[in-house]
């Protein structure tokens, strides 16, 4: 595995224009975590609050009150705290050390160390998650990429934005090719333009077509799961498209 991966050019400090809140949840490497500034994380223009990561779990430390672990991956390390509830230790997830997990949170800077309030954290069950999770960081970073080049080409269209695919100017000949049509074809150009994170949430899908009842919704995206045209990533309710 290559140790410069997500160093140097993967800061995700990287500016881009002016700062836009995105949606979402960013996949990162921890030194990316740890070379963002004290506003957060930050990728070509857009701020995330949620961030994910894939890291080994080296120590566990429990108090009245929060577990924390202790992460590494190939870039470096930080702390991940995990509040805990009424029931104790018993209520935090059971993560075996030296093992991988993935982990979901938020950013904190406290006294200028960088640690993360986790939100979710789950173990690992096959290495293929690793290798997987690393291309979402690339897909990431190359997506912001192509999003400020076309914002700069004057190919986004910003009335899309806000009210169909996230931005991008789709054609409808790879979704058609797959023999998507009507609502099928807009929901998979909604999918595949959602940009920088991991995918869109089944209840932002849900906004963005208000005229699409749940129900059908949700045939909708089993459909095109079945079909392997899209895939969950972080949990069942996010989606990317497997040809994105």
């Amino acid at each position: 595995m290559n140790d410069s991966f997500g160093a140097g050019g993967f800061n995700t400090s990287a500016a881009g224009g002016g700062e836009n809140k995105a949606e979402g949840v960013l996949p990162l490497v921890i030194q990316q975590v740890l070379d963002s500034t004290d506003g957060g994380i930050t990728l070509f223009g857009h701020q995330y609050t949620m961030i994910t990561l894939v890291a080994i779990v080296r120590n566990v430390e429990y108090s009245s009150t929060k577990a924390t672990y202790q992460l590494e991956d190939h870039t470096g390390q930080i702390d991940g705290h995990l509040w805990i509830d009424e029931e104790g230790v018993s209520s935090a997830p059971s993560i075996v050390p030296q093992s991988y997990a993935r982990v979901v949170g938020s950013l904190r800077n406290h006294g200028g160390a960088k640690s993360i309030m986790i939100f979710k954290i789950d173990q690992l069950s096959s290495p293929n998650d690793v290798t997987t999770h690393l291309l979402e960081v690339l897909h990431a970073r190359y997506k912001g990429e192509e999003y400020i080049k076309r914002k700069a080409e004057g190919t986004f269209d910003t009335n899309a934005n806000a009210n169909s695919n996230g931005g991008f100017m789709e054609t409808d000949s790879v979704g058609a090719s797959m023999g998507l049509t009507g609502k099928q074809l807009a929901v998979y150009k909604a999918i595949k333009s959602h940009v920088s994170d991991i995918g869109i949430s089944r209840k932002e899908l849900q906004a963005k077509f208000n005229h699409i009842s749940p129900s059908e919704m949700q045939n909708i995206i089993e459909g095109m799961n079945q079909e392997g045209i899209i895939y969950a990533t972080i949990d069942s309710e996010h989606f990317f498209c497997v040809e994105a």
